[in-house]
């Protein structure tokens, strides 16, 4: 029978470490109170033995004891004292016994007294003697020896053996010898250290602080190197490495903590293994290994329980900065708590991007999420970034599914009073491929193993053996295939992906008027191809009373047209709907955009045209397509060059869909009516009467590629020919000369020549045109030297005269 259980709980390493201080502290409080004990119990008996022996007359007069007499018995003694003749004394002899009742002391005391102290004479004489007894004294102690055989001597007598004594030292002893001698080295140190500290000046505080620091990085690098270059070995040095994070010394606490937080994350990001390290079981703790396979082991659990507790380290230093807390320890301040703060979660990311695959890491997204939403901008970007990173570098899709459920419940919890920045990290999912068409997938047939009844009840048992095999070896190929992993990941993107849109969904019902919408209509814009076809209805009604409510503003309408014909343009191009509406709003739109902050509205824009009506060119009428080139051509006139370039390619595309818009390069007019610029509706605002006079404009704008566009569409757009693209700007898509030739950061491409700077010293050729007169005074102005004075009255006066006369 296996022993009890027992039931006391294994403490954990910050509680030892805790506990391990406040034992040291404990045991060094209780020598210290030991030791003054001690002191005071020796002063004690040296100051009783002092008043024993000094003289009576440091002492005050003690009264002497006597009996209590009656009252008939006093007035006798009265009486007989009065009676006794005084006159045989002289006055010295009477003034010295006087002076010697006076000083009598515990000595003569019980001779003097009439009566009995009641034993008081013998306690105090063996108080005294027993206080001689309580002197510390050294007792002289035999030492232990131990007796060596040395090789024995063979004289002519015969074997002579040989021997030596040497005395045996206990090194628990000398251990706790060398711990007092060091505790006590310290403790005078420290005291020391906190006397002369405030007897330095600055410059020295600073030069004692600079060597402690140096001291300590010494101690850092030493401890990781030993643990890199052998860490199997030295994995016991991380546990003191971690305990520089209690770093005491106020003047260097706060740098010597954050030395050794990032110390351990880079130490952690090179000895942690490429596979996660899973618990244990009983059997295999009691099984039998091999030394090598028992050491490492060893390794793995002690990485793994200092790497927890590290991650608990870095959790709680964010905790304290959060809940404000002051700790009993006075080594680092409130306003440090900030620094130490963003340093740790500098760490925390670090781990969340580089170990997705170790330990914990689910504890690390729960730790770092709450941050995304953080007041300190610093520290929100920080972790916003971190988990856009790992959405994109994240190609199974594990990792994200954690975090997005996390957020999700952030999300919820907050009732989605977050950062817009929180759900705009969602668009960095790679999310391509989700279960959408579940039910062709359940309908194909698919290999089935059979059950062992069925393989009794129709083979024979060689034909059971033989398919055993087969079945075997048919699942070694699926799984050298991998087409087991391909299945969970698109598992895996098919619950994120669930989780996204009931993160929008929740909001888009109720918070539509809260600062996530745009967020949310970004987000469904961008994965709006991967909604399941039962939610299109509802989808498109939503969207389509939220453009028609005006609440909006120009880029979230514009997210709600590209939603909408994302929906369409994917699985949903199997509905008969027209959406007429949608393609009245973004005409309507298009002239509220200009080269201010709406320029940068443009990219949605130049998308919104290429799912509209390019991919969707047999549902859009020649008239629509007609009234939208016309417009983008105005709006090509007061937007930045960019933009210019992006529209007009938009514009060459619906060209190339649409032949029959080179209507637009001609002057005739077809049909009745008259063009009608100011009309929101592109179907009847009568496109075919007017020209594409703004590409004359453009001809003469000074961006090179805007110049090159407006002579190309033109000449009609043709593919060959003088008036014809190069292959920089053909085979390009508009968004991509969007950005390409973007100018936010400040970049102008192609590059501007640089003006000559050659400079002319003296009028040219216009100078012949000139009067004689005229011309004399110019020579004599320019070559006239500072000193002299020009004076022009005489010459005005000079040229007055001569028109009186």
């Amino acid at each position: 029978m296996a022993p009890p259980r027992s039931k006391k709980r294994k403490p954990s390493f910050r509680r030892l470490l805790k506990t391990s201080s406040v034992k040291l502290d404990n045991k060094l409080k209780n020598r210290q109170f030991k030791q003054q004990n001690a002191d005071k119990k020796q002063r004690k008996e040296q100051k009783k033995l002092r008043q024993a022996v000094k003289d009576a007359t440091l002492r005050k007069p003690r009264p002497l004891e006597r009996y209590k007499k009656r009252p008939e018995e006093e007035e006798d003694e009265e009486d007989f004292v009065e009676t006794l003749p005084t006159d045989m004394l002289e006055e010295d002899d009477l003034q010295q016994i006087t002076a010697m009742a006076h000083k009598a002391s515990f000595l003569t005391r019980d001779l003097s007294s009439c009566g009995p102290e009641r034993g008081g004479g013998r306690k105090r004489r063996a108080e005294v003697v027993q206080s001689y007894e309580k002197l510390p004294r050294k007792q002289l102690k035999t030492e232990e020896k131990e007796v060596i055989h040395l090789l024995p001597i063979k004289d002519k007598t015969g074997v002579i053996p040989q021997s030596m004594e040497r005395a045996v030292v206990h090194k628990e002893e000398e251990e706790e010898e060398e711990e007092d001698v060091h505790t006590g080295l310290e403790e005078f140190e420290n005291e020391e250290a906190l006397q002369s500290a405030a007897a330095l000046t600055a410059e020295e505080r600073q030069q004692l602080r600079t060597q402690t620091l140096t001291e300590k990085k010494l101690r850092i690098a030493a401890l990781g190197s030993a643990v890199i270059s052998d860490p199997t070995s030295n994995i016991k040095r991380l546990k003191e490495l971690r305990g520089m994070l209690m770093e005491a010394e106020p003047s260097v606490a706060v740098t010597v903590r954050k030395l050794v937080m990032v110390s351990l994350m880079e130490i952690f990001k090179d000895i942690i293994p490429s596979y996660k390290i899973r618990p244990l079981t009983p059997a295999e703790r009691s099984a039998k290994v091999k030394k090598e396979t028992q050491q490492l082991r060893e390794f793995e659990e002690g990485l793994v329980s200092q790497y927890k507790f590290y991650l608990e380290d870095l959790e709680q230093t964010v905790r304290d900065w959060k809940q404000k807390k002051r700790k009993r320890s006075q080594a680092v301040a409130f306003d440090s708590y900030l620094s130490l703060a963003e340093v740790a979660v500098r760490c925390l990311v670090e781990l969340l991007l580089t170990q997705t695959h170790f330990n914990f890491h689910n504890n690390i997204i729960v730790m770092l999420v709450p941050l995304m939403n953080d007041p300190v901008r610093k520290v929100s970007q920080l972790c916003c970034e971190a988990f856009r990173k790992l959405f994109q570098q994240d190609k199974l899709g594990d990792a994200s599914l954690g975090a997005v459920r996390v957020i999700s419940g952030l999300v919820k919890s907050l009732s989605y009073n977050i950062r817009p920045e929180v759900l705009r990290t969602l668009l960095s999912l790679r999310i391509k491929e989700v279960e959408v068409k579940k039910d062709t997938e359940d309908t194909a047939p698919k290999k089935k193993f059979m059950n062992y009844k069925e393989k009794k009840k129709n083979l024979s048992r060689m034909q059971r053996k033989w398919k055993k095999a087969e079945e075997k070896l048919e699942k070694e190929l699926l799984e050298a295939e991998a087409s087991e992993s391909k299945d969970k990941k698109i598992k895996l993107h098919t619950e994120t992906l669930n989780i996204v849109f009931l993160i929008y969904f929740r909001i888009l019902k109720k918070a539509q008027k809260s600062v996530l919408l745009p967020a949310v209509l970004e987000g469904l814009a961008n994965f709006a191809h991967l909604i399941n076809l039962e939610f299109f209805d509802d989808l498109l009604n939503v969207l389509q009373n939220l453009i028609q409510s005006g609440d909006l503003t120009n880029r979230e309408s514009l997210h709600c047209i590209q939603t909408a014909f994302n929906i369409l343009s994917g699985q949903g191009d199997v509905l008969n709907i027209d959406p007429l509406k949608f393609y009245s709003h973004l005409y309507k739109t298009l002239l509220r955009l200009h080269a201010g902050a709406p320029n940068g509205d443009i990219i949605i824009v130049l998308r919104c045209l290429d799912v509209m009506l390019t991919r969707r060119r047999k549902q859009v009428s020649l008239q629509r397509a007609m009234a939208f080139v016309k417009r983008l051509s105005t709006l090509s006139l007061h937007v930045l060059p960019n933009a210019s370039v992006g529209i007009l390619a938009s514009n060459r595309a619906v060209l190339h869909a649409f032949p029959k818009c080179d209507l637009l390069l001609d002057n005739e007019v077809q049909g009745s009516g008259f063009f009608l610029p100011e009309l929101d509706e592109p179907e009847h605002c009568n496109p075919q009467n007017t020209a594409l006079w703004e590409l004359h404009s453009l001809q003469r704008h000074f961006h090179p590629a805007v110049r090159r566009f407006a002579v190309h569409l033109c000449h009609g757009a043709p593919s060959d020919g003088s008036a014809a693209l190069g292959v920089e700007l053909s085979r390009r898509s508009p968004v991509e000369l969007f950005e390409d030739y973007s100018v936010k950061d400040m970049t102008f491409n192609p590059p501007v020549a640089t003006p000559s700077t050659k400079k002319k010293d003296r009028f040219g050729g216009g100078t012949t045109l000139l009067d004689a007169d005229l011309q004399s005074r110019v020579e004599r102005a320019l070559t006239a030297t500072e000193e002299e004075t020009l004076d022009f009255t005489a010459a005005y006066t000079h040229t007055h005269t001569e028109s009186d006369t």
